[in-house]
């Protein structure tokens, strides 16, 4: 079983990713810790990234490329990646959503990554930012690959987790998992 999760910025993707699989006894992947990497090898924030990758189509062709090889590849894992669901269709596909607010609240409390997104100085800025990250990604995977990633009806379950523990979320995927 593949179970692909996407969602939002400061939806709980990486969080839900790690327990699900912690749960049902699976492996973990996740592209956003693909990107950070790559990020930091360049010296660069996750934004600034972003910004670059509006211009250069290899940085997400590098890390979708790494999305389709573990789809072919591999088995019995849980990927948390904003096109997973594209690139390996044969994936229960999930979605998460939040509120812009209580993403930034989530993202600019959160010590992970208060150490490695130096451009969040404030829960303004974060907010700001979160929705430059959501813009800049929706054109460029548009662009790219005809995918509006925000499109509902590209996934199999779609969970708002504005008002849910992580421990709620990966509750609602294994009892949806279990009924299909």
């Amino acid at each position: 079983m593949i179970i692909t999760i996407s969602g939002v910025p400061g939806s709980g993707k990486s969080s839900v990713a790690k327990l699900l699989a912690l749960k049902l006894g699976l492996r973990h992947y996740s592209t956003g810790d693909f990107m950070r990497l790559i990020a930091e090898e360049r010296g660069i924030t996750l934004l600034e990234l972003s910004k670059i990758a509006e211009r250069d189509k290899s940085i997400d062709k590098e890390l979708d490329a790494y999305s389709m090889k573990l789809g072919e590849k591999e088995d019995n894992f849980v990927l948390d990646a904003r096109l997973g669901f594209h690139f390996i269709p044969r994936s229960v596909k999930v979605f998460l959503g939040v509120l812009p607010e209580e993403a930034a609240n989530r993202i600019f409390n959160s010590p992970k990554h208060k150490l490695q997104e130096k451009e969040n100085k404030n829960y303004e800025t974060t907010l700001r930012n979160i929705r430059k990250r959501m813009e800049s990604e929706r054109k460029r995977y548009i662009s790219l690959y005809g995918v509006d990633y925000g499109d509902k009806r590209n996934y199999d379950l779609v969970i708002n987790t504005d008002e849910k523990s992580i421990d709620m979320v990966c509750d609602e995927v294994v009892s949806f998992i279990k009924k299909n």
